[in-house]
């Protein structure tokens, strides 16, 4: 349950000659034809600010901080294991679409391999739903990456039956139980605003 253009720049020429006056060649002109740019789409635009600041922070012995920031927003009125649920499902595909919120694999002192996780932290947050209704248009608004959880996802019990009843749905009748957004740590505060932080 997780969404993501091309730009490219054409420019023609024609050279002309021609003589003087006096019978001697005069030197070639050329006149360029106007550029042309495909307008990025607001997706593209915001792939690529997020991408000039999801920088890796420098090696050292100093804190690790990011410019990017991952927040998944929950209704209140979740039962707890609907929260873990419904948390684990939105984070799940951001990896995928965003290779570079993911670390290198982990590995104990004895050598055994683990798999990666995210780089950074996974910051949970929670409101009522006026407040989620909210904070999904600013997303939209702002064209950020983000995943949603409906409740009638509750009641399916595979990504076909998942995508098909969001499908179904309107974006502004979506009964909203969660949300999940990525992008530069600005941009998802704004997004936030009027939630609290998870207890």
């Amino acid at each position: 349950m997780t969404t993501s253009t091309n730009t490219g720049t054409t420019t023609i020429g024609t050279t002309s000659t021609g003589t003087t006056s006096t019978g001697t060649p005069a030197p070639a002109t050329t006149t360029a034809a106007p550029t042309t740019t495909a307008a990025p789409t607001a997706t593209a635009t915001a792939a690529t600010a997020i991408a000039a600041t999801a920088t890796a922070p420098a090696p050292g012995a100093g804190p690790v901080r990011f410019d990017t920031k991952i927040a998944v927003l929950l209704r209140e009125d979740l039962a707890t294991w609907q929260r873990l649920n419904v948390t684990a499902f939105l984070v799940s595909g951001l990896g995928s679409a965003f290779p570079e919120v993911i670390g290198e694999p982990y590995e104990d002192g004895d050598g055994v391999r683990c798999l990666s996780m995210f780089r950074q932290p996974v910051l949970v947050f929670e409101g009522t739903k006026e407040t989620l209704t909210a904070a999904h248009a600013r997303v939209l608004s702002r064209s950020l990456p983000r995943a949603v959880f409906t409740g009638d996802l509750f009641a399916t019990g595979n990504d076909r039956d998942n995508r098909a009843a969001v499908r179904a749905v309107r974006t502004a009748d979506l009964d909203l139980v969660g949300l999940a957004v990525y992008g530069p740590k600005n941009a998802v505060d704004k997004v936030l605003k009027g939630a609290r932080m998870h207890p």
